[in-house]
C-alpha cells in the first residue's frame, strides 16, 4: 500500500536523501516503497542545530537521510548523548528510548522523541533564566 503525501504550495521534503520542492498548488504524492521520508516540518538545517538537543536531533537526521555516512553520524550521535546526560543526569531515560530507536534503525521514531528532547532543554533554559 502506497503512502499518501499531500503538499501544500512551495512545501519542501526529502525523500530519500533527495530534497522535493513542490510549486505553487497543492500537490498529491504516492511513495510506493519504504524510504525515508521528511516533511519540511520535521527538516532541520544546519544553522538551526543550535543548542545540545538540537545537534542530537539533526544527527539523527542525517543518520535517517545519509546512509553513506551512518557511521559517522552515529559516532556524533553518540558524543553528543554523553555530553547531554553528563549536562542533565535526570534526563537518561529519554535518551534511552532514542538510543534504543537509533540501534534499531528506526530513525523516524528517534526523530519523534527527540521532539521532546528539546521541548525539555527549552523548559530547563526558561526556568533559569527565571532564576538569573
Amino acid at each position: 500500500m502506497a503512502l499518501k503525501i499531500t503538499l501544500k504550495p512551495y512545501e519542501r521534503m526529502i525523500i530519500d536523501g533527495a530534497v522535493v520542492t513542490n510549486s505553487n498548488t497543492k500537490c498529491e504524492l504516492f511513495i510506493e516503497n519504504n524510504v525515508p521520508i521528511l516533511r519540511q516540518k520535521d527538516i532541520m538545517s544546519a544553522e538551526d542545530a543550535d543548542s545540545p538537543a538540537r545537534r542530537i536531533y539533526f544527527a539523527i537526521q542525517l543518520m535517517y537521510i545519509d546512509e553513506q555516512n551512518l557511521a559517522l553520524h552515529h559516532k556524533t550521535y553518540w558524543h553528543l548523548v554523553q555530553d547531554f546526560i553528563q549536562a542533565a543526569p535526570s534526563i537518561w531515560r529519554l535518551i534511552d528510548k532514542i538510543s534504543d530507536h537509533i540501534l534499531r534503525s528506526q530513525y523516524y521514531q528517534a526523530l519523534k522523541l527527540t521532539r521532546n528532547l528539546i521541548e525539555y532543554e527549552k523548559e530547563v533554559i526558561t526556568r533559569a533564566q527565571e532564576f538569573a
